[in-house]
C-alpha cells in the first residue's frame, strides 16, 4: 500500500452514521458500507467518517478490512447482515438495478469524542472543498486527524 492511501474519508449521511453506531452498540463487530459500482477505497488501513451537512463534521473512524465487489445477489447473501440496510427490499431499492455493488468492510468503529467541524477540516487539509465521493489521506494526515478526534 502506498503511503498516500493509508486513510480514506467516507462521506456519509447522518441517518446512516447513526445506524452504524446503533448496530455497533448492538454488538456487531464487522460492518459494511454499501456503495454502487466498484467504489473506493480499494486499499486503505483506516476509514474516517465525514457526516455530511447539516452535521458537517468528521465524526469517527474504523479499521478498514477490505472492499468486496460483486454481483448484487451474491454480495447480499454473503455480506448483507453486516450492512445497515434492514431488508433485501431496501437493498434492492438502494441499488436501483446496478449490476455491481461494493461492500466496504470495517471493524472497530469509534465515535469521535471531539468531532472535527468542516471549517477546521478544510483548514487542516488545505482544501476549499471536499470530494463527495471520498478521498485518500496519507498516514501522517490520517493519524493527526484521529488524534484530534480523541
Amino acid at each position: 500500500m502506498t503511503s498516500g492511501k493509508y486513510g480514506f474519508v467516507i462521506m456519509i449521511q447522518d441517518r446512516w452514521w447513526q445506524e452504524f453506531l446503533h448496530k455497533r452498540n448492538s454488538g456487531a463487530r464487522i460492518l459494511s458500507y454499501v456503495r454502487t459500482g466498484a467504489a473506493a477505497p480499494g486499499e486503505a488501513s483506516t476509514l474516517l467518517f465525514y457526516v455530511t451537512k447539516p452535521v458537517g463534521e468528521l465524526a469517527g473512524h474504523a479499521e478498514f478490512i477490505e472492499r468486496k465487489v460483486g454481483e448484487p445477489e451474491e454480495m447480499w447473501k454473503d455480506y448483507g447482515q453486516e450492512s445497515i440496510l434492514n431488508s433485501k427490499q431496501q437493498y434492492e431499492q438502494f441499488l436501483q438495478e446496478q449490476r455491481k455493488v461494493s461492500f466496504i468492510r470495517f471493524k472497530d468503529l469509534r465515535e469521535a469524542s471531539k468531532p472535527i467541524p468542516l471549517s477546521n477540516l478544510r483548514m487542516l487539509l488545505g482544501q476549499r472543498r471536499l470530494s463527495r465521493k471520498g478521498f485518500y489521506l496519507g498516514k501522517g494526515t490520517a493519524d493527526e486527524l484521529i488524534l484530534l478526534m480523541e
